[in-house]
């Protein structure tokens, strides 16, 4: 029988936190993103449930959680800090450089590459990020 995956609140309950109202609402949001928001979104998401969170707890909580290892930080080249969940099946990304769409996609094959290559170097692979950049091809491009 499989596990259903863990709320951030549940994760942030394992670790001790204490769980206020605003951060449970961040957490929540979080949680439920499709996208990779950074801190102003998930303020002008947080506040549209709760105008009285600031953004300043939005930062606070963000950095909380990702010191707690729960969510994760991506520096996507547009200056700005994203967000996720840290993913309960790894993924990697690839940024739409035109549109700022990030799309999540698994590759097996790239996968067994980056074994073999660090295995040719002398290394056993304990982690790694990919992050491919690019623009769409013009109609008729593909």
């Amino acid at each position: 029988m499989t596990e259903t995956p863990k709320t951030l609140e549940e994760l942030c309950a394992e670790r001790g936190m204490r769980m206020t109202e605003q951060r449970k609402i961040i957490a929540r949001i979080l949680q439920e993103s499709e996208d990779h928001p950074d801190v102003e979104e998930l303020y002008h998401r947080s506040s549209a449930v709760d105008s009285k969170i600031s953004i300043s707890t939005v930062y606070r909580t963000v950095k909380l959680f990702e010191d707690a290892g729960i969510i994760a930080r991506h520096d996507f080249r547009d200056g700005r800090s994203r967000y996720e969940t840290v993913p309960e099946e790894h993924h990697d990304h690839l940024i739409d450089l035109k549109h700022g769409v990030v799309i999540e996609f698994r590759s097996p094959e790239i996968e067994a590459l980056q074994e073999k290559i660090a295995r040719e170097h002398g290394f056993t692979l304990v982690d790694h990020r990919l992050e491919l950049y690019g623009v769409p091809l013009k109609k008729g491009e593909e």
